[in-house]
């Protein structure tokens, strides 16, 4: 077989890097990627790792994606509580305060719980909840879950450091670590977080609604399930306080941690398809659809792009899509890019 080193995997596609030993393992990041928390520092042979000094105040160091999720919340909170506020005499139920009542009644609604201790009496109250049931269960969905994601990575982080506290590892292999195992820690965090706030529903149901413990774990279960059958729920003023935020922490749980459960499968059943590609022994059919220039050897850049398509990472589709970029940028045609075919392509 020829040397793959020298010879294009297609016209138009470079094989090797002048000045880059293919052989030699790198660990590769993406200039726009974010800066990580730890940066390796290797003086005398020995890696360390120091934390970058962060400044500026604790909203700054927010993720401006979790700033949105709370100003949207806020907002969708603000406007039904006010809506609800103004046609509480048309709702009937249990009631305990004015404001408190309706922001209940607004969280027990956008959540889909419903347990029927609060009901609209009136038409145009019952066509409010329905236009703020709908618009609530987009924006959970949409909005909430990003929360969510992004406060179990930082939690992610959190767990690795912890794992290896008392080891010299670098950032290099703690990012490492993340990314290859981040669906399983987010499974086991979302598993944890989801105990501690059954464990603390129920305690509270059981002391302050002086609900019996099956009684409140009956509760629990049925509301963050959206169940809500109605039979138990919070009815004193301190017990819908808890509620509002309780509902919303429970219900956005659950529902990630089913997510994290099916994602976990999938990257499983991915996994195992990898395994079985890289262990499967190579035939002359397997060479022949490899040899994407036909020029009867298989190179370097042939055999890993067959290798992905096999796995499902990459479709013959995605090739094709890069490989016209590549024609688009090589002015010259002369199989490689160059600083002088991207001012030419660019002009």
């Amino acid at each position: 077989m020829a040397d793959s080193t020298v010879e294009p995997l297609l016209d138009t596609l470079p094989l090797s890097i002048p000045g880059v030993n293919p052989r030699r393992k790198r660990f590769r990041r993406c200039k726009s990627a974010p800066v990580e928390e730890l940066v390796p520092e290797e003086r005398n042979g020995t890696t360390g790792a120091k934390s970058i000094q962060r400044s500026g105040s604790f909203l700054d160091q927010i993720h401006p994606s979790f700033k949105n999720v709370m100003l949207y919340l806020l907002i969708y909170l603000g406007i039904a509580t006010l809506c609800f506020y103004i046609v509480k005499d048309r709702i009937k139920g249990v009631k305990t305060d004015g404001v408190l009542d309706s922001v209940y009644f607004v969280v027990v609604t956008m959540t889909t719980v419903g347990y029927g201790d609060l009901v609209p009496n009136s038409a145009p109250t019952k066509l409010l909840a329905c236009v703020f049931v709908f618009s609530g269960m987009a924006m959970g969905c949409l909005v909430l879950s990003k929360a969510a994601d992004y406060l179990v990575e930082k939690q992610e982080r959190l767990l690795i450091k912890a794992l290896h506290m008392r080891q010299r590892v670098g950032a290099t292999e703690i990012m490492k670590e993340f990314e290859t195992n981040r669906v399983r820690y987010k499974c086991i965090l979302t598993t944890a977080f989801l105990v501690v706030l059954v464990v603390v529903g129920t305690v509270f149901l059981a002391r302050v609604e002086k609900l019996g413990v099956v009684d409140a774990f009956y509760c629990v279960c049925s509301t963050i399930t959206t169940l809500g059958y109605g039979d138990r729920s919070f009815t004193t003023k301190g017990g819908r306080v808890f509620a509002i935020f309780w509902i919303l922490l429970g219900t956005v749980c659950v529902a990630q941690f089913f997510l994290y459960i099916a994602e976990y499968n999938t990257e499983n059943r991915q996994k195992d398809l990898v395994k079985w590609v890289l262990s499967r022994r190579m035939t002359n059919l397997d060479l022949e659809e490899a040899d994407l220039d036909d020029d009867g050897s298989v190179g370097m850049a042939e055999f890993v792009i067959y290798k992905l398509k096999e796995m499902g990472k990459i479709t013959q589709a995605d090739i094709s899509l890069v490989l016209e970029e590549f024609e688009a940028l090589d002015v010259d045609q002369s199989g490689t890019l160059t600083s002088s075919d991207l001012t030419l392509a660019q002009s």
